[in-house]
């Protein structure tokens, strides 16, 4: 049977309060790393934000921890091709993953970090769940599948978390959340919930908080 992958609900009040205690303490930028060797040492869990090129991820890091430029996007996409750490007060990792789908860098540097992101993926025993965002207004491209094939080999669960919901209507909404649904139907990695968010309008950031808290 299919699943058909609700939306995630909301927090239960116990879930809500884990949830807002991990991300009320600091969260600090730990370092960029262009290679396996440079991964800070696998002493706790982690948990990655991927996404392609303008899809939000950084406005989304930054609502999640509070922080105005913690995460900061580049005006030129597949400019940062850098894996970023960054430290949760006894709690996992937040990687965020620099963004794909982007056509301005080189070749060599795109190779390069694809490179990467497999061996990383595949590699990296302490990674609980990978948050792949989609855009809202576009859902899942081809680009995002080439994402989705590599979370399924790897075997690492995925989650898709929708950015920019406030930017449609209720009914263009719907009608790409059975897109994604159809899409994540194939991918047998793909955790079988999927969170709606706004960072500017703070949707779905309690939700997502809980989640991550919940993880172990």
């Amino acid at each position: 049977m299919e699943l058909n992958f609700p939306l995630a609900e909301e927090p239960d009040d116990f879930s809500r309060e884990a949830g807002r205690k991990l991300f009320a303490a600091p969260v600090e930028f730990l370092k960029g790393v262009v290679a396996m060797k440079g991964l800070p040492p696998a002493d706790r869990i982690e948990v990655c934000f991927a996404g392609r090129s303008n899809v939000g991820k950084s406005s989304l890091i930054n609502a999640l921890t509070n922080r105005r430029n913690l995460a900061r996007a580049s005006n030129t996409p597949g400019r940062t091709q850098e894996i970023n750490y960054f430290t949760t007060q006894d709690g996992p990792y937040l990687v965020d993953l620099p963004g794909y789908g982007f056509a301005q860098a080189p070749v060599a540097v795109v190779a390069k970090w694809q490179a990467l992101l497999k061996e990383y993926l595949s590699g990296r025993a302490t990674l609980r769940r990978a948050f792949v965002l989609v855009d809202t207004r576009h859902g899942i491209k081809s680009v995002d599948e080439e994402i989705l094939t590599l979370l399924d080999r790897s075997a690492v669960t995925f989650q898709v978390v929708m950015t920019k919901s406030d930017k449609v209507s209720a009914q263009e909404r719907e009608k790409v959340l059975a897109q994604v649904r159809q899409a994540l139907s194939k991918h047998p990695a793909a955790y079988p919930e999927i969170v709606l968010t706004s960072s500017e309008k703070g949707e779905g950031i309690e939700t997502l908080r809980a989640i991550i808290a919940g993880l172990d």
